[in-house]
């Protein structure tokens, strides 16, 4: 018999296709176009006049998805936006594509994207997803099989290798993948219907996990997959659109998936970037409002920037904060540093503690030990450019940043659950 709910069960599968039809960003942005239509959202392109009518409406740039809901009446004109990101860490395909070692292993040449776990991608099958341009400018999105692997050295070969295993970065991390001199990118152009690999002039292609994802634990309570930072939260925020009907929205919602948070989100569909402002600026525009009106808009806004975070690890819970240890189901977390590594506040606390209660979800806290530097979000970074109330929360994980990660099963719908209620005023 199952300790979860019906509805606990049948969301978390549904995660679980997700990450599977997203193995990239771009897969993950053309996921959430397809749910978004399929849910009455009407998809509209940049070079188009923003749509204000009411309902929901979208556009998708590159890796990066930006989705609104307006109400039949803005009676409190301000934006309650829940920001996330669509890319994870992982080995990116070099312009070489692929070579042949002297002893004649065909290899992909790979550079490292974000600040992944290197063991973690050891001694799995993996694939390679995202997205060629051809010479005519048109894009392919494009999926491999399980087509390779970074094998690690025999213990034979290196007797001390448990006491001190140290990865090379360049010469440990290039996958192998077939025998003698082919061309990845005469694969990819025959998988995409390309006459040769001289028709694909770019290429933005990254790794992903062949093993597909799954629960496990003795009552199957845990969930591991790859790619859960940031998925789990693309995924909560989505689905917490999918529930809602047109009379639940308090003010002009907005989803704000966003590419290239692992590197620094200083790109064109990164939060650094002017996508989000953009867009606000422009539906403030489209309902007549003038600059002034603009601001005042910006005054009552708030952002949730949802990403994920630590759980206590059971073998290393001296690198936690003695005081602060999240566990697997007792619900999502608020975020909180001292020195703003996240943008969470008193304000913001509060916020997502009305959240919380409006929703019937626990939640708990992380914050850092003090000798441990913590990582950081879009959540500094939205409230920087924009000047709002932005509060960091997320689902707990243990082993992020590694090839496959793990979950709680219960705590997915909570948080969903949680943003909803943010969305319908809480």
């Amino acid at each position: 018999m199952s300790i979860f709910s019906d509805a606990e069960v049948k969301h978390v599968e549904d995660f679980g296709k997700f990450i599977a039809a997203s193995p990239s960003s771009f897969h993950a942005a053309q996921e959430i176009a397809a749910r978004l239509k399929a849910r009455g959202y009407s998809q509209m392109f940049e070079c188009d006049p923003v749509d204000v009518t009411p309902g929901g409406h979208f556009f998708v740039r590159d890796g990066a998805v930006m989705a609104w809901f307006i109400p039949e009446e803005v009676t409190r004109p301000a934006f309650r936006i829940i920001g996330c990101h669509t890319d994870s860490p992982g080995l990116k395909v070099k312009p070489s594509g692929s070579s042949k070692s002297p002893d004649g292993w065909g290899q992909i040449d790979v550079e490292l994207y974000g600040g992944l776990l290197l063991n973690s991608w050891l001694d799995r099958e993996i694939g390679f997803a995202g997205r060629i341009i051809d010479r005519h400018g048109n894009e392919h999105l494009v999926k491999t099989g399980p087509i390779a692997r970074v094998p690690q050295l025999a213990i034979h070969l290196d007797r001390d290798i448990n006491s001190g295993f140290k990865l090379d970065r360049q010469k440990h991390m290039q996958p192998v993948w077939t025998l003698g001199d082919k061309s990845l990118f005469t694969h990819l152009a025959q998988l995409v219907g390309l006459e040769s690999e001289r028709d694909i002039v770019g290429h933005d292609l990254v790794s992903f996990t062949a093993q597909a994802p799954a629960r496990f634990g003795l009552d199957e309570e845990f969930f591991a997959a790859g790619r859960q930072d940031n998925l789990s939260s693309v995924h909560a925020g989505l689905t917490a659109l999918e529930r809602m009907e047109a009379s639940d929205f308090a003010d002009i919602a907005v989803f704000a998936a966003f590419d290239h948070e692992e590197v620094g989100s200083s790109t064109r569909s990164g939060a650094s970037g002017p996508i989000l402002e953009s867009t606000l600026r422009r539906i403030a525009a489209g309902l007549g409002k003038d600059e002034d009106g603009y601001h005042q808009m910006l005054a009552g806004t708030t952002c949730v920037s949802a990403d994920a975070g630590h759980f206590v690890h059971p073998n290393y819970a001296e690198r936690h904060d003695p005081n602060s240890h999240p566990m697997p189901g007792k619900g999502p977390m608020l975020k909180l540093n001292a020195n703003q590594r996240y943008a969470s506040d008193a304000v913001g606390a509060a916020l997502w503690a009305r959240m919380c209660e409006a929703a019937g979800v626990p939640a708990q806290a992380f914050v850092s030990n003090n000798a441990m530097p913590c990582g950081s979000t879009i959540g500094p970074l939205t409230a920087t450019r924009l000047g709002i109330t932005t509060v960091d929360v997320g689902i707990g994980l243990l082993s992020m940043h590694s090839a496959r990660e793990m979950s709680h099963v219960s705590d997915h719908l909570a948080m969903s659950r949680v943003l909803e209620e943010y969305w319908k005023g809480a």
